[in-house]
């Protein structure tokens, strides 16, 4: 019963994201899993039970991956000293592990192309896709880099321009590993941008290591 569950979820996506959400009813999530939809129906309530499982899953991953890489899990208003306490090494480690997450697990792939596709369409997911992917992130390594410069880690800069700065590569490279010629060469180009990064704005730091 709890393969059929996930088959459900990860079918559902996979959906969602080469269709659309609203396109992908319960019928054709049902017909791709060759069940009934009364079995389905045994499962997830409707279609949007799945989504929302969906959207649970992804924020139950990102804090797992917070976790383990030890960078903030919450907002800054609900956990200010966990942004006191991330270095950029924590940072860059997070972050790439993030991206190669993004480009090549299928659950979060299937995720991105479904927001990707549905943004324009759907004023709440719209919104989610800002969060996930968009000002969400700006504004986390905003709340980051303003304590960093607060500790005098790195150069006195504005902590929105440093967001921008180091997100927007990140933000670009994804969909540019979205082609089978991109992968490595967008995962590459982000290596070799997050250096650029530390040692534009982490020079004094890392001279004195």
């Amino acid at each position: 019963m709890a393969d059929t569950k996930e088959n459900i979820l990860h079918t559902a996506l996979r959906l969602f994201a080469r269709d659309g959400y609203e396109a992908a009813s319960v019928s054709c999530i049902a017909g791709e899993l060759g069940i009934t939809k009364g079995a389905l129906y045994r499962h997830y309530k409707n279609k949007r039970d799945i989504f929302d499982s969906i959207v649970e899953r992804m924020c139950r991953i990102d804090v797992e991956r917070a976790k383990k890489y030890e960078v903030p899990e919450e907002t800054f208003d609900r956990s200010p000293a966990a942004y006191r306490s991330t270095d950029i090494d924590k940072v860059r480690a997070f972050i790439e592990a993030q991206f190669h997450f993004l480009t090549e697990d299928e659950f979060a792939c299937n995720f991105r192309k479904m927001l990707i596709l549905e943004q324009y369409r759907n004023p709440e997911i719209a919104e989610l896709y800002q969060k996930c992917l968009v000002s969400g992130p700006v504004s986390y390594m905003e709340d980051i880099f303003r304590e960093m410069v607060g500790q005098g880690l790195c150069g006195k800069n504005d902590p929105k321009q440093l967001a921008l700065e180091f997100y927007a590569p990140f933000y670009l490279l994804l969909s540019i590993s979205d082609t089978a010629a991109g992968k490595k060469e967008a995962a590459r180009l982000l290596n070799a941008h997050i250096e650029r990064f530390i040692e534009n704005n982490f020079a004094r730091r890392i001279r004195t290591e």
